[in-house]
């Protein structure tokens, strides 16, 4: 293909909320007012409400609505007790919150690899951690080399898509672990147990979600819920989201400020009737990024998403927060379309193992060698319910320029 010419040069962004807030300013804007006028800024109704709809939305008992994901997973782990002296099992390829928000209460991250197609955790990769730095004590419990007790596994699942839940699920009750999921970019995301189709977050002990802003459900700032089944870890979260106070003033526990403020739970309930409108707009976003990749002839150069759950009956089987291809050609062609006024992203640069600050765990470069090589090698291209055709076909043409 011969150079685009400079005329059909166009910036295309990697996420534009513009378009959203367009068309939503004046319900938002009467939002805030209603907030600002009822003088209930703090676990207020608005925050009352938005979790009822949750409740609603992912079929569970309960929600509990706090002030960002990363915070949400902190009191999670709060809550169970999860402590100095326990290990925690997930993810080396995901954002630092993961595996930060465990250390963070002084337990170990021990880390698993991920699957080469979905880069999401693999369960066989979790079983082979536990068998190769794990045994089991006279009490039955599994615990590390250092003697920290095995207490759960966080499974994320990234960029919009589930992890193999029916396996991480047996895996958890083989050793008698809690299966915590992180849901930050898969809200509305589905998985098919056979007939039965269960949501994101909705198919361990607990899960949660982020409303940071460039989320497919985003806030105008931080905010996050968290999901459960269980009466008794409800009311503990609840406690734990608000310094462990209960009733007010008398603290039992050491919980944290991790309260979801009514503003936030304002916007989001505007937000949240378009949820899953907006995820059939991303998910013909990535259908036609795909099929471009197939015209201009491009599948035996790119790998695109994968999407293992496309024929099982389940509608929302990939959210797409990222489309997310990969190439070892990467860092060229990020420079190539940068060039185009293609703005991309790398998600991740780093393994969590390779990261400075986890250095103290031992890990060393090879021990993860997929989750090394999608650092390497993927790319997040600009996706968002509202892209154009016209901007996607400048993305798929500006590639194939770059490879001819």
């Amino acid at each position: 293909m011969a150079k685009l010419p400079s005329y059909l040069a166009m910036h295309v962004p990697l996420l534009d909320l513009g378009e959203q807030y367009r068309a939503l300013g004046d319900s938002i804007r009467e939002a805030i007012n209603d907030v600002l006028a009822s003088g209930r800024f703090i676990l207020g109704p608005k925050v009352a409400a938005f979790e009822k709809a949750m409740r609603a939305y992912c079929n569970t008992p309960h929600a509990v609505g706090v002030s960002s994901g990363t915070d949400a997973l902190l009191a999670i782990l709060m809550a169970l007790g999860i402590e100095r002296g326990d290990a925690v099992i997930t993810t080396p390829y995901t954002f630092f919150a993961t595996a930060g928000c465990v250390a963070r209460i002084g337990a170990r991250p021990l880390f698993a690899d991920i699957d080469a197609e979905t880069y999401n955790i693999r369960p066989s990769a979790i079983q082979e951690c536990i068998e190769k730095n794990c045994r089991m004590n006279s009490n039955g419990e599994w615990t590390t080399k250092n003697g920290e007790k095995v207490r759960a596994i966080v499974p994320v699942h990234l960029f919009g898509l589930c992890c193999e839940m029916e396996a991480l699920r047996e895996i958890t009750q083989r050793y008698r672990l809690v299966l915590i999921e992180d849901a930050a970019q898969a809200i509305g995301a589905e998985f098919s147990f056979g007939e039965r189709i269960a949501k994101a977050g909705t198919m361990g002990e607990v899960g949660f979600f982020s409303f940071y802003p460039s989320k497919n459900l985003g806030a105008a700032g931080d905010a996050g819920m968290i999901v459960c089944g269980d009466e008794e870890l409800a009311q503990k979260l609840r406690t734990f989201r608000e310094h462990g106070m209960e009733p007010r003033y008398f603290h039992h526990v050491i919980g944290g400020n991790f309260r979801l403020d009514e503003i936030q739970a304002a916007i989001l309930a505007v937000k949240f009737p378009y949820l899953e409108k907006w995820a059939a707009a991303r998910r013909a976003a990535a259908d036609f990024y795909s099929s471009e990749f197939v015209r201009v002839g491009l599948t035996e150069r790119i790998a695109t998403p994968c999407e293992p759950y496309r024929n099982r009956g389940v509608t929302n089987h990939h959210v797409y927060h990222q489309y997310v291809i990969r190439t070892p050609m990467r860092d060229a062609l990020r420079e190539h379309l940068t060039k185009c006024e293609v703005e991309t992203a790398i998600y991740y640069p780093l393994g969590l193992h390779e990261q400075k600050c986890f250095a103290y765990l031992g890990c060393k470069k090879g021990d993860f060698p997929e989750a090394e090589r999608a650092a390497r090698e993927t790319l997040a291209l600009p996706i968002y319910p509202e892209i154009s055709r016209e901007a996607q076909r400048y993305v798929i043409d500006s590639i194939a320029e770059f490879y001819n």
